[in-house]
């Protein structure tokens, strides 16, 4: 019998929205506490000035300051979903490969614009190691750290899969919760062919209704996606948002959340160790872990009944129904989902 095929569109904030007030979010990847109140301060300033058409000079000026390229390879856009839904408009290719278990929203977006699609499986069993992709790809997606895995591939193991006539996609949506960025593209420029790096704004800064991200790249490739965008794609105070979240302030608040969240996320580890039944593969590097447990489908929802939503896994292709994935919080908040835990595993 054919396995059902995963819903491409499900995402985390539906684990929430389902019946879920008064849940504890532990589905939804962004950082607790956000946005900030300076943020908020700047944010709210920019009112007064949504009565003239988005500028997005000095935003995208702070943004290619921030990685030290030239403006022509910034691309603001409309959250990074947007930016998926650009490349699978404007990238010609004949054959797509997607890297999976990632974000599902890149496939989507390029089946919804009629490409056949192509998955690439990583293995659980040796921690979701990136290796090769066919010679004949010639547009490869993947994210860096992974979404859900938590996965942080080597820079070089991922500069690799960059060769002549192929575009090769980085998602890096979640590199911020690195501390150091380290094993980031980010900046760097002379890979062979087209290499395309995405980055966001919704999880560190608590942004996602407001929807502001970037596609760093080529010029050439950069400008055709800003073709293909409407007019005025990104508004006043997600410009705002850009420009102040590249400047050197916010970049060391970054830094300093990247490194309470690596201590929040061992606490978690050693925590879900103490289950015999709880497996969590690979060495997690981002704000959420994937764990593999028996009867995954239940646990989540007796864990519901306990005050706490967690991401389901099967919506991932390369996952089943006996994963889920664990948003990393503060020790206290991840005590008591912990306990609750201990008490749903121990009702099985």
């Amino acid at each position: 019998m054919t396995a059902p095929e995963p819903d491409l569109r499900h995402h985390g904030d539906a684990e929430v929205r389902a019946d879920g007030s008064g849940l504890v979010d532990l589905a939804v990847n962004v950082r607790t506490g956000t946005p900030p109140t300076w943020l908020r301060e700047r944010l709210a300033a920019t009112l007064g000035d949504l009565a003239a058409y988005p500028d997005q000079g000095a935003a995208r000026a702070a943004v290619a300051a921030r990685h030290r390229r030239p403006t022509a390879e910034v691309l603001l856009t409309s959250g990074a979903a947007e930016a998926f839904v650009l490349l699978a408009r404007v990238v010609t290719a004949r054959h797509i490969v997607v890297v999976h278990p990632q974000f599902t929203e890149p496939e989507a977006a390029l089946r919804d614009a009629g490409h056949q699609v192509h998955r690439v499986l990583l293995s659980p069993d040796d921690g979701f190691r990136l290796g090769s992709v066919p010679a004949e790809a010639d547009l490869v997606v993947l994210g860096n750290p992974t979404n859900p895995t938590s996965v942080l591939h080597p820079a070089d193991a991922v500069a690799a899969l960059a060769r002549p006539g192929r575009t090769l996609v980085v998602d890096e949506a979640f590199m911020d919760t690195v501390p150091g960025e380290r094993e980031s593209l980010a900046p760097v420029r002379d890979l062979p062919g087209q290499v395309v790096v995405l980055r966001s704004l919704t999880k560190t800064w608590g942004l996602a209704g407001l929807r502001i991200g970037y596609v760093l790249g080529p010029a050439p490739l950069i400008a055709a996606l800003g073709a293909a965008q409407p007019l005025w794609p990104v508004s006043t105070p997600a410009l705002a948002a850009a420009e102040a979240c590249s400047a050197p302030a916010a970049l060391a608040e970054a830094e300093q959340a990247a490194a309470d969240l690596a201590l929040w996320r061992e606490h978690l580890l050693k925590g879900l160790a103490g289950f015999p039944s709880v497996r969590v593969y690979g060495e997690p590097a981002a704000s959420f872990v994937l764990v593999r447990l028996p009867g995954a489908a239940v646990v989540r929802e007796r864990l519901r009944g306990r005050g706490f939503a967690v991401r389901r896994g099967d919506t991932f292709p390369g996952l089943g129904e006996e994963w889920l994935r664990i948003a990393v919080r503060d020790e206290a908040t991840t005590d008591r989902f912990l306990d609750a835990l201990a008490a749903v595993l121990g009702s099985a």
